[in-house]
This record gives C-alpha cells, sequence and structure tokens, in this order.
C-alpha cells in the first residue's frame, strides 16, 4: 500500500527561486510565522510586512516566495496536508497485520491534529477567504486524503479483516475519521481538561474499530438491553 502527495497548488505558486529545498524551507518558516500573527490578529488585519518581520526576513525577499497574503493561508493548508500525509504514510510502511495498519494510521493522523491544532482551526476560519483555484485544490486535497482511508478499508475487508461493506458506508465511515481527528482541534478547550491526546486515540479507535466489526456497536448494546428488558 503506497502513499503519495501530490500537491498541484503548490507547484502553481510562483517564486523567483530555483533551488527546491531552500523554497521548501523559506516557506515552511513563513507559515509558522503567518499562523502565529493569523491567530493573534486575525488573517484580514495581517499584512504581508508584519509576516515578513515575524518570519525574520525582509518584505522583498517574502516576495521571493509568495505573492499575496493569499498564497500564505495556501501553504498553510498544505502544510498540514503534506505534513498528515508524510505521517500516514509512515504508519503503513512500517505496521503490518490487518486493523493493526488502520489503528497505526488513525493514531498518527490524530497525532499531527494534536501538534497542527492551530493550523487546522485557521484553515476552518479563513478558507473562504481562498481564491476559488485554491479553495478548490484545498478541498481536492481533502477528499484526496480521505481516499487513503478508504482505500485501506476496501484493502481490509477484501483481506477478511473487517466484514464486508458497501464502498459508500466505507467512505462515509473515512470521512467520520477525518472528523474525529479534527474534533480533537475544535473541541479541545474542553478536551485537553479532561482527555490526554493518547486517551483520545484509543478511545476513538476502539470506537472506530468497534463499529466496523460490530463489536461493542452502541445499537447492538441497545438492542441487547432492549431485548432483556421484556
Amino acid at each position: 500500500m503506497n502513499v503519495n502527495r501530490k500537491s498541484k497548488g503548490l507547484q502553481d505558486i510562483p517564486t523567483q527561486v530555483k533551488d527546491q529545498d531552500l523554497i521548501n524551507r523559506r516557506r515552511l518558516q513563513i507559515v509558522d510565522a503567518a499562523v502565529k500573527l493569523f491567530i493573534d490578529k486575525g488573517f484580514h488585519k495581517t499584512t504581508t510586512r508584519e509576516i515578513a518581520r515575524e518570519a525574520g526576513i525582509s518584505t522583498g525577499l517574502l516576495y521571493e516566495y509568495v505573492s499575496s497574503k493569499e498564497d500564505v493561508l495556501y501553504l498553510v493548508c498544505d502544510a498540514i496536508h503534506a505534513e498528515v500525509e508524510q505521517a500516514v504514510a509512515e504508519a503503513v510502511s512500517r505496521v503490518s497485520g490487518g486493523r493493526n495498519v488502520l489503528a497505526a494510521m488513525i493514531r498518527e493522523y490524530f497525532l499531527v491534529c494534536d501538534r497542527m491544532s492551530d493550523h487546522i482551526l485557521l484553515v476552518y476560519q479563513e478558507t473562504t477567504t481562498l481564491p476559488p483555484n485554491w479553495r478548490k485544490h484545498v478541498l481536492e486535497n481533502e477528499v484526496r486524503f480521505t481516499g487513503i482511508f478508504v482505500k485501506t478499508l476496501e484493502e481490509l475487508v477484501r483481506s477478511g479483516d473487517l466484514p464486508r461493506r458497501r464502498r459508500r458506508s466505507l467512505e462515509l465511515i473515512a470521512h467520520n475519521i477525518t472528523v474525529l481527528g479534527h474534533m480533537w482541534t475544535f473541541r479541545r478547550w474542553y478536551l485537553a481538561r479532561h482527555y490526554t491526546i493518547a486517551d483520545y486515540i484509543k478511545l476513538q479507535t476502539d470506537f472506530i474499530l468497534g463499529r466496523l466489526t460490530g463489536k461493542s456497536s452502541p445499537q447492538n448494546t441497545s438492542r441487547r438491553n432492549h431485548e432483556s428488558d421484556k
């Protein structure tokens, strides 16, 4: 099972620099500075001059790597997808044994959501600010990443490690997994007071696998309790 990162949008952002490694390093530097400012001041009130100053570079140098604040916001989105896909790919490459692969993927994905909570929250708040072409790329990346979970679920069904389900059911489960990762970001103001990220990962993984295998299903439990009351 191979997970490959393909980011068309990143290649479309013009730059005057030829060294790709330097481009990647500098843009990550700009992203980290921008996220802090966007959260503190808001996207619209933050200037490119302030982003450059926070990143420790000149405004002129910043414009060698991006042409607008919208480009910077897209780079934030791309940084999230790159981090997530790399973490999931590494989990897939080092784990074997049926459902253990899915559990490892969920774990690494949730850990990235924890590390990049500010980035994810910012993207949800400001995605509508992006130009239509950038917004389209962001949504395509979201769907493509969810497709990685769909593919894994399908392979586990084919191997017999999970009960047979229709593809549309697997797709919905994959979307549930991605949203549960983001829930840690949205509700961390409450969840982090009551659960560690390790607790959250275990409970949610148990819930997901329980639903997939039919074990400890709330619906089944409710039905059994109802029948026992008769």
